[in-house]
């Protein structure tokens, strides 16, 4: 696991855009892990921004969703298929029919799951995964307890973050309490894992999942046993770490040519 502690979230969004950027342009049909909430979008507003100033093309990409709702209607503008296509699909110029999400509106959820593990095997797997992280440590909507080698499955979320979520929504009662979401297990298979997070809210989170044990009571904790997890983190994020300093020594003094 490496940790890298910027200034601000515009940091954030730009170093994730370089590897992503380097990705594409070595592998232009790289399959992309994508994310939602407030954490991702530095890095699709610089990547939309390096598609329409600089040409960088998604044409060949692929992208799969972590996570989706489930009961929310077809269309409703909370769902992450739509958030997806309003953050950063409709924005580039990656073809709709590639890009794909957990269907959190099908009569048979478990069947459902098992075939959106088939297409993301089908792909070839994820090559880089974007993740942000909850105040208590879940990553996609594996919320604490999930099982480390957990697979695409529909999970009920814990108050909390039904809390976190009100905010984009109407109400709190209008937060669904059941989402389908991609298992530790299918995160820890992608080839690279980029996490990004920001504020002092997710500091508490950062600590555990970084410094503490290996435990489902921290779902973001198993990154420690993935083999390429990158932690980029701004400095309030940071403010719990013991270790912070060594972190920023290692970044500052990390060969240029090896990338993150």
């Amino acid at each position: 696991m490496e940790v890298v502690i910027l200034l601000n979230s515009k940091d954030i969004g730009v170093l994730a855009a370089d590897a992503i950027e380097t990705l594409v342009r070595q592998k232009p049909s790289a399959v992309l892990g994508l994310a939602t909430g407030s954490s991702p979008l530095p890095i699709y507003n610089e990547l939309a921004r390096r598609y329409e100033e600089e040409g960088l093309s998604f044409a060949q990409a692929h992208g799969f969703a972590l996570d989706e709702y489930v009961g929310l209607p077809t269309g409703h503008q909370q769902s992450y298929r739509e958030v997806i296509r309003r953050e950063f699909t409709n924005r580039v110029d990656i073809r709709p029919e590639n890009v794909h999400g957990p269907d959190g509106a099908a009569e048979d959820i478990l069947a459902a799951c098992r075939n959106y593990e088939e297409a993301i095997r089908a792909a070839g797997g994820v090559d880089l995964q974007i993740l942000g992280v909850g105040t208590d440590g879940h990553i996609g909507f594996n919320e604490p307890g999930s099982s480390l080698a957990s697979r695409t499955r529909i999970k009920t979320l814990i108050e909390q973050t039904r809390r976190d979520n009100a905010r984009f929504f109407d109400r709190l009662e209008d937060v669904p309490h059941h989402v389908v979401t991609q298992g530790l297990g299918t995160i820890m298979d992608a080839r690279h894992v980029i996490l990004v997070a920001a504020g002092k809210g997710k500091a508490h989170a950062v600590r555990d999942f970084v410094e503490g044990p290996v435990a489902a009571v921290c779902a973001a904790s198993v990154l420690q046993l993935h083999p390429h997890a990158t932690i980029v983190i701004d400095e309030d994020a940071a403010s719990e770490l013991r270790l912070a300093d060594y972190y920023r020594q290692t970044y500052a003094n990390k060969p240029r040519w090896q990338g993150i």
